[in-house]
């Protein structure tokens, strides 16, 4: 028996990684989160029989219990990206982080963790998970430079757990990120616009040369991602810093249409102006170079974006179901 330490375990990808672990006997899961909130109840209320610690508590009792745990997967943090607070995404994201890094690395017990896309920027230096990359980077908001400021420490310990790795998030969407509100994902958001107006707005583009709605992100479907901490907790190889998309950058245009069959909806798209305070710093392009993941042996494919969202629409959003 494996005992896994999820924290974020409410969570979005925390509560699908408990679920995704709970399908095999061979796994033993101990939750941490703070488990107060009702609107995550139904993301945790179906695993009650496992054992549970709140986010406060658990760095003092993994100090005691660290013989219990096999592996630890850290998806917990604060994840709004608007957050501005930046005692609580220093204390959350970077000190929480490195504490919990100590310990694996003293005690040998191997961490996978939630790094971010935010962290880079603009994408003036490019979307490579390359270490000697990731110093360069530029985050335009708080939460990102929290994120930033946790791979950059990582990568000048000398003492480290025997196996880890930080993942790199793109556009993550898909079931259990009901509670998210206006951080849910844009497919999250337009399924909900579409059903209630029958009409989907997007962006203008201000810029020559892109097309109104052909602003693009790299859109990574959940499931994708179990698929890839699983394998990682399998291999314990090459430890690192990796993307985590699909290495697809989609429109919105085609997200869009992709939502509006998906509901079985005839394309009813109106454009509008980009906020002027965000217009300067807005992302034009996002894309995941995943070559460095797919050298360590991972060939699985990625859903494609309409496949995703099919699925995402058709098996939960329309039933409001959770994984």
């Amino acid at each position: 028996m494996v005992k896994i330490v999820i924290t974020g375990a409410a969570g979005f990808i925390g509560s699908c990684l408990v679920h995704h672990f709970a399908a095999s006997e061979r796994f033993e899961i101990i939750e941490v989160d703070d488990f107060s909130s009702t609107e995550k109840g139904n993301n945790f209320n179906p695993y009650s029989f496992y054992q549970r610690i709140e986010r406060s508590s658990f760095l003092p009792w993994f100090e005691d219990h660290y013989n219990e745990v096999d592996f630890v997967i850290h998806m917990g943090a604060r994840t709004n990206t608007a957050e501005r607070n930046l005692a609580i995404l220093e204390e959350l994201n970077l000190r929480y982080s490195q504490h919990l890094w100590n310990l694996c690395s003293q005690h040998s017990i191997p961490l996978i963790y939630a790094s971010s896309a935010a962290t880079y920027g603009s994408g003036e230096h490019g979307y490579s998970d390359n270490h000697s990359n990731i110093a360069k980077l530029q985050p335009l908001n708080p939460y990102g430079q929290s994120k930033q400021d946790f791979d950059c420490w990582v990568l000048t310990q000398d003492q480290c757990p025997p196996f880890w790795a930080g993942l790199k998030f793109f556009n993550v969407y898909g079931p259990n990120e009901y509670h998210k509100g206006r951080m849910a994902s844009v497919v999250y958001h337009a399924f909900h616009q579409i059903r209630n107006s029958g009409s989907m707005k997007l962006f203008r583009s201000h810029r020559p040369g892109i097309a109104d709605g052909y602003q693009s992100r790299d859109f990574i479907y959940v499931k994708d991602i179990l698929k890839v901490i699983a394998f990682l907790m399998h291999e314990k190889k090459h430890p690192g810093i990796y993307n985590l998309g699909s290495g697809v950058a989609n429109p919105f245009y085609s997200l869009a249409t992709a939502t509006f069959d998906a509901l079985g909806l005839p394309h009813t798209i109106e454009f509008i102006d980009t906020p002027e305070d965000i217009r300067a710093s807005y992302q034009y392009f996002t894309c995941a170079d995943m070559s460095k993941i797919r050298t360590i042996g991972y060939h699985e494919e990625f859903f494609p974006l309409e496949e995703g969202i099919r699925d995402y629409v058709q098996h939960y959003l329309m039933k409001g179901a959770y994984l």
